[in-house]
């Protein structure tokens, strides 16, 4: 969403942190260049013109000019500014009223409410263990009562039966009182939409609202539609008084001016996004996560929460007994391949990594993408259950088989192979006695802490079969003493350099041909599959 807005302010930034000291005008060249660049992601003129005026207002001043380094202090700014722009702290969904809390869902035809209904429905239900009722009331739309019952039938939650010829405030009534007699914590209303906003639409919004009392009035708009979204947010605030907003598309390639804009000018909370078509693709919006990952700094809170989602700590514990002999057959690459998929694939994973996004490139060219874990799943899949035991028995005659069943060649299994043998000696080094064993246990134990994993292995050594795995130690308690000790350890073991990361991060291991030294999450320090040093 934010690609071609972080490329903008990154190279900007750049500029300002190499130079010794700043004057007035770098400050105000530079803040020429973030003016255009936000007005060219459709962020509105009005919230572009207060955040360069703020932030001018703190990067031209004493504290700045005689700073050590004054540009990292206007990146700071420039951060703080985005924080304060997008709202200071997340917001969720408010809950505390008497059950059943109603939870009133508008916005305009095709912004993607009725998926959205569901997602939230789930979210509640699984991660707050509420009672949801969903009830449509679209009586427009052709068949949009009975997607939402076949959405809720997909995600476990009740919706309120169709009943023919009755009128959206009908449905409403009639869905306040079925929660309160089936003893429901909460209703969401999905209501209808339109192309555009009309009269009859806010009438009949002003309608419903005033039947049900919906404690939660969220607005679902389109984020890809700019600065269209922003006026839609207004009129709907103006009309039946929102509480909140959830923008949608999130995963697209617009410009996310929306996203920047909608929080400034309603001065209402953006308190869920959506990241995906599927319905466990909805996050709570954090804006400091936000800002870290325009200006290229990265999620890493937010990839260990979906790391942490996605492990199965049975699955975990059987794989971290297996790293500790040192052993990794084909069954557990497929495991964390499938891992990795689950955090939302290449993409979602690199959009967390702090600098990933200068790389993109590089990946590419490499052929670094989801589609290629999809094919060497395939392989994987394609072989014996004796041949996934051990690799060494794969000789031509298999490998042309695998090939056929996979609809690959030798060449792509020769690579799988060569990724695997790879990640199994990494293994071995991780489970070893040596000087490689102890400093991957250290390095790993400091995120598995952090994901509630520690404890799992002897030595510290949590995650699950290196999920997260030769990361990033807690850096929290460790000089820089003992940070150039755990690089000449790195360099002992034959490990790699332990380059560090953009914001101070090292890591171990890093991805084989590609700069910075860093390593994706869900593969155990084995850096990324498929990416074998080149010749």
């Amino acid at each position: 969403m934010f690609e071609s807005l972080q490329e903008r302010l990154g190279s900007i930034l750049n500029g300002l942190t190499g130079r010794g000291a700043l004057s007035e005008v770098d400050v105000s060249a530079a803040l020429r260049e973030v003016r255009r660049a936000l007005l060219e992601a459709d962020v509105a003129l009005e919230v572009v013109r207060s955040f360069t005026d703020k932030v001018r207002e703190k990067a031209v001043g004493a504290a700045v000019v005689k700073s050590i380094k004054p540009g990292q202090m206007v990146v700071k700014i420039v951060h703080d500014e985005l924080v304060e722009m997008l709202g200071a702290e997340g917001v969720a969904i408010d809950l505390n009223a008497p059950a059943p809390v109603v939870i009133m869902m508008v916005g305009l035809q095709g912004s993607g409410k009725t998926t959205t209904s569901a997602k939230i429905a789930k979210r509640l239900n699984e991660r707050q263990n509420k009672k949801v009722l969903m009830a449509s009331l679209d009586t427009r739309r052709p068949a949009a009562q009975e997607q939402l019952r076949q959405l809720g039938e997909q995600v476990k939650v009740a919706t309120l039966p169709i009943v023919e010829g009755q009128t959206p405030v009908d449905i409403a009534c009639r869905a306040v009182q079925a929660a309160k007699l089936g003893g429901h914590d909460i209703v969401i209303l999905d209501t209808a939409g339109r192309t555009h906003i009309d009269e009859p639409l806010m009438v009949e919004m002003a309608d419903i609202k005033k039947v049900s009392s919906p404690h939660e009035i969220l607005l679902v708009a389109d984020s890809l539609t700019g600065q269209d979204a922003v006026n839609l947010a207004k009129s709907f605030d103006e009309r039946v008084g929102i509480t909140g907003l959830v923008l949608t598309r999130m995963d697209g390639d617009g410009r996310g001016g929306a996203a920047l804009s909608m929080r400034a000018v309603t001065g209402k909370p953006i308190k869920l996004i959506g990241t995906g078509e599927k319905m466990d693709g909805l996050e709570e919006f954090h804006p400091k996560r936000i800002a870290d990952r325009i200006l290229g700094m990265g999620d890493i809170i937010s990839l260990v929460e979906k790391a942490a989602e996605n492990i199965d700590a049975e699955q975990a514990a059987a794989m971290a007994k297996k790293m500790q002999s040192g052993k990794f057959d084909l069954n557990d690459l497929a495991g964390q391949l499938q891992q990795m998929s689950k955090m939302g694939g290449m993409g979602g994973i690199m959009g967390m990594m702090p600098g990933m996004g200068k790389m993109k490139d590089q990946m590419a060219a490499a052929g670094l993408d989801d589609k290629m874990f999809g094919r060497q799943l395939a392989i994987i899949s394609s072989m014996t259950k004796a041949e996934r035991a051990n690799p060494d028995i794969l000789k031509h005659s298999r490998k042309k088989r695998i090939a056929a069943g996979s609809g690959t060649d030798a060449a792509e299994i020769n690579k799988l192979l060569k990724m695997h043998r790879g990640m199994a000696d990494m293994m071995k080094a991780m489970g070893g006695k040596g000087k490689g064993g102890g400093l991957m246990r250290g390095m790993m134990g400091g995120l598995a802490q952090k994901m509630g994993l520690g404890g799992m292995m002897p030595g510290g050594m949590g995650g699950p079969g290196g999920m997260m795995g030769g990361g990033m130690p807690d850096l929290s308690k460790m000089d820089p003493k003992q940070l150039e000790a755990l690089q000449k350890q790195a360099q002992a073991a034959g490990l790699g350099g332990m380059k560090g990361l953009p914001g101070g991060l090292p890591s171990g291991g890093g991805l084989p041909g590609l700069p910075g030294g860093m390593k994706l999450p869900g593969l155990g320090g084995g850096g990324l599959p498929g990416l074998g040093k080149k010749k």
